[in-house]
């Protein structure tokens, strides 16, 4: 299993696609298909049909898979998209943001 540049929880800007520019917190990461769901980014509707948990059936929006590659991080410190770098600190290793040189790991 590969390790990715994202984590649960770190905000991010999407590159590419119908919500290329916007931003959002990845709620999930799947790294053995490389793809994250990111909220509010790629919903996409999905026919529900009623049973005894929901009993109305319908049409449910919901937030779909996008790429690894088609998300960059915010720098919690600077507030910048940017890449990520790693580093060992006193810690242990720590991914650092390349443009403000602070920990995004806190």
């Amino acid at each position: 299993m590969s390790k990715f540049h994202v984590k649960k929880g770190d905000k991010v800007l999407i590159l590419t696609g119908k919500d290329k520019g916007k931003k959002g917190k990845i709620l999930q990461v799947f790294p053995k298909k490389e793809r994250a769901i990111v909220e509010g980014i790629n919903l996409m509707k999905k026919h529900t049909r009623p049973t005894q948990k929901s009993q109305q059936g319908g049409i449910v929006e919901r937030e779909g898979t996008i790429c690894i590659s088609n998300v960059q991080i915010i720098c919690p410190n600077c507030g910048v998209a940017t890449k990520t770098g790693n580093c060992e600190m006193d810690k242990g290793k720590v991914r650092v943001c390349k443009k403000c040189k602070q920990d995004i790991d806190k």
